[in-house]
């Protein structure tokens, strides 16, 4: 009974309660369609960092970490990967010869970062082989192949097969320059890693160093694997070396993360509230109006708490008709885009300084649209009872001689 009248009171006004409804689904789709592209946004960040070499788990010598000296190298990679192999799930790995030197052409030198790499592994863990626009990732058997980014190429203003001279240190501080033939250029989604970062064979460095060196980190890829306990295991196998999840070898990415979350509940809690003043702004207007039907309705015999009730069921009806088909747009524009993704290559140059591609793909959790859908529901149902409050305080025998 109850339902029935405030289902019909609901569309007496079809413009007031049409109005309210539109906006609040427009407010709830609006919130969860930004929290999909900005949770996206984040997460491609991370995704492109972990591939383009940072990895889900890496492993150093102790002391690399603080000076990223060439000397503190892994020197026993055989016992490495015995233990990485031993570790359940599937997992992928390669090992990373680093330092710090400079890359010169005819035109100037930039300082780079170089790694020695074995191509064969490195294309099963990062996605530089995949990320070449322009010749082949160590394609021929040919020595001092260097694989450089467009950034990089661009300043130095080379082209495929030009040599660039590339000149570092070894692990006892001896200078070494050598001329390199650019054989691949690589883009990635961040153009800060593509002009800072250089990729040659370690069969090469060993070459001119005159010895077999070590490494100064394994990289790791697992697959539905909790990187934690993962992390912990080969540590408690090899104590001696630093071994650290991404998330610990480059905290930035998960600082932005947790201050992304922040933000959003921030958003979609003024989202909430601005919803709830409107409802309450809503209902009182019709409870004002209807000041002579409720009195009416008392005074043949309706008690407080039925008027309560109506109301309330109607505010409620408000928000089951909004909410859900904010949350329903919502999905159908989030799926959408997830697949097709959002174009913003006109802000691309800006996107790419940050790690993060000029193509966005919308993604949310299904526990967001169930946490959303109960706040509404809850949210409606409080913003209600100061309207429904306001109905019960009224007195039949003074509202009905006024009016």
């Amino acid at each position: 009974m109850i339902l029935k009248i405030a289902w019909k009171n609901l569309w007496r006004n079809k413009l007031r309660s049409s109005v309210l409804i539109c906006s609040i689904a427009l407010g709830i789709s609006a919130g969860l369609f930004l929290m999909a592209m900005t949770r996206g946004l984040n997460t491609q960040r991370i995704q492109n960092a972990i591939g383009s070499g940072l990895g889900h788990i890496q492993i150093h010598h102790p002391d690399y970490i603080a000076e990223k000296s060439t000397a503190y190298q892994i020197t026993d990679t055989a016992y490495v990967t015995e233990v990485l192999s031993g570790i359940p799930g599937n997992k992928k790995w390669t090992y990373h010869w680093n330092c710090f030197g400079m890359a010169a052409s005819a035109t100037g030198g930039y300082g780079i970062s170089l790694v020695g790499i074995n191509p064969l592994t490195e294309q099963q863990v990062t996605s530089i082989a995949s990320s070449i626009t322009e010749g082949s990732y160590f394609g021929s058997s040919r020595r001092n192949q260097v694989v450089i980014g467009e950034q990089l190429a661009r300043k130095l203003k080379v082209k495929l097969n030009n040599k660039i001279v590339l000149t570092f240190q070894d692990a006892n501080d001896n200078m070494i320059s050598n001329a390199f033939r650019v054989t691949g250029i690589y883009r990635t989604a961040s153009s800060r890693f593509d002009e800072s970062t250089v990729f040659v064979s370690r069969h090469d460095i060993n070459n001119l160093i005159g010895s077999a060196s070590g490494i100064h980190e394994a990289v790791v890829m697992l697959d539905n694997t909790d990187l934690q306990q993962a992390a912990m295991l080969i540590a408690g196998k090899m104590p001696e070396l630093a071994v650290r999840t991404w998330d610990e070898v480059s905290p930035e990415l998960g600082y932005a993360n947790e201050l992304m979350s922040i933000a959003l509940s921030v958003f979609i809690l003024i989202i909430i509230i601005a919803m709830s003043f409107g409802i309450i702004n809503t209902m009182l207007m019709a409870v004002l109006e209807r000041q002579r039907e409720l009195g009416m309705l008392m005074a043949i015999g309706m008690s407080k708490a039925r008027v309560f009730a109506m109301i309330l069921v109607e505010t409620l009806c408000i928000a089951l008709i909004g909410g859900p088909a904010g949350i329903i747009a919502a999905f159908l524009g989030i799926s959408y885009f997830g697949a097709k993704g959002i174009d913003l290559s006109s802000v691309g140059s800006g996107l790419d300084s940050l790690g993060i591609g000029s193509v966005i793909y919308t993604q949310l959790d299904l526990q967001m649209y169930i946490i959303i859908t109960v706040t509404v529901i809850l949210t409606s149902i409080l913003a209600a009872v100061y309207p429904s409050a306001r109905a019960v305080r009224l007195r039949p025998a003074e509202v009905i001689r006024k009016s």
